[in-house]
């Protein structure tokens, strides 16, 4: 039977029109007009004539290299590279700490979102206030490598981290779904950045091997001048292409989510049993703890990494289980540490890295908690995917609040 006979006799039954389509778009395309003149009332027909038909209008925004948000981007990438090339001229002659890098980007990100979100005004005060004293605050600290100084070049990133996911939300801050929009975009941009990044090393070094041909050494220049303001500006254009729902990051992220959690849930349990087995002690064994606070902050980053690229999916998969046994795992390691901790806070006294490792080890076991109890829930089907993600951004504030109190007050106490 030809196929706009099997078009016509199936006009009351969608399914089996879609897999008609599915198995062979292009003889469904040309049977299709033979049945459309056969039956041009057809409402079903019109339905799959502007589907196989339908045509973006030629001047649509979409298409303009004009539009508003395009011109932002390209305006602030240029002041993200020229502002990041300025402060690492200083920075270079040790005049300011180069953390303040970070100014000649996240700000610049920041930008991008408020110029696209249009947030409240005192959304914007806020955001502009607290930069501008990020950065005088970085900048009136003593350029000496002590501990407590440290810590605060450690976490004022993170605190930075929190202000653009402010610009991310705006007026939604308060709300989960647009938390969670945010952390699916670290994990989307994170994926481009490092694609676009791989290909301009690359093209940097195609670019040395060609001048070294010709006796010249450009190694210095080209990172000052190209190499440094291409990282700041790139990140400007990742965000412009991750939010304009560019479909490689998208299609990419669950994909990698899904091969990561089981070869890290594996690795991870290989890795233990190894540490056992020679005998490490977490107690006694400083830079082993270090290691194991690493290992937790991985694990967890993997699984909030996960679940917020389950998407809205109810149904269980091995994924979740993996997801669960990772948790688990995240959370005898960390309660592994938090006792290494307390023992060595006990016997070695109270110093600012202790503080602050022991601060970071409770707001992560208190998260982990959170989030095992709602997966728990989730597999026993008394509680939706939605509940988990809760646990996942509702956190995300305190984790801001303790980084602002380990970059801007143990300074100060310490």
């Amino acid at each position: 039977m030809e196929i706009s006979n099997l078009i016509i006799k199936n006009l009351a039954n969608p399914h089996e029109l879609e897999r008609l389509f599915r198995k062979d778009p292009e003889t469904f395309r040309k049977s299709f007009t033979q049945a459309w003149e056969l039956n041009p009332g057809s409402q079903v027909l019109a339905i799959w004539f502007e589907r196989l038909n339908f045509k973006e209008s030629a001047n649509t925004e979409k298409s303009s290299l004009f539009q508003k948000d395009f011109i932002s981007m390209g305006i602030l990438a240029l002041l993200a590279g020229f502002v990041s090339r300025f402060i690492f001229q200083f920075a270079e002659q040790h005049a300011i700490a180069h953390l303040n890098l970070v100014f000649g980007i996240l700000p610049f990100v920041a930008a991008y979102f408020v110029y696209n979100n249009f947030p409240r005004k005192n959304i914007l005060y806020i955001l502009i206030a607290l930069f501008i004293i990020s950065g005088i605050y970085l900048n009136t600290l003593p350029l000496v490598q002590n501990d407590s100084i440290v810590l605060a070049y450690i976490h004022l990133p993170i605190f930075l981290w929190v202000l653009v996911g402010l610009a991310f939300t705006g007026n939604d801050y308060r709300k989960g779904f647009a938390r969670l929009a945010y952390l699916k975009f670290n994990g989307e941009f994170g994926i481009l950045y490092a694609i676009m990044a791989i290909s301009g090393g690359l093209l940097t070094a195609l670019t040395m091997q060609l001048f070294r041909f010709v006796g010249m050494d450009i190694a210095e220049f080209y990172f000052k001048n190209v190499v440094l303001f291409g990282a700041a500006a790139l990140a400007i254009v990742a965000a412009y292409l991750v939010s304009r729902n560019l479909k490689l990051a998208k299609n990419i992220a669950p994909y990698i989510a899904k091969i990561f959690s089981p070869l890290v849930l594996v690795t991870l349990v290989a890795y233990l049993v190894t540490v056992i087995s020679v005998g490490k002690n977490p107690f006694m064994d400083r830079d082993f703890l270090l290691s194991f606070n690493g290992i937790l902050l991985a694990v967890l980053a993997v699984t909030i990494f996960s679940i917020t690229e389950s998407g809205k999916d109810e149904k269980k998969n091995i994924s979740d289980y993996l997801n669960f046994a990772l948790i688990i795992l995240a959370l005898i390691i960390d309660s592994v540490a938090l006792s290494a901790i307390v023992f060595r806070l006990s016997s070695y006294g109270i110093t600012p890295n202790r503080i602050a490792v022991l601060g970071l080890n409770l707001l992560v076991w208190a998260n982990l908690i959170w989030i095992m109890i709602a997966y728990m829930r989730f597999l026993q089907n008394k509680a939706g995917l939605s509940s988990i993600q809760d646990a996942v951004t509702k956190y995300l504030p305190i984790y801001g609040l303790w980084a602002a109190i380990v970059t801007f007050m143990f300074p100060l106490i310490f």
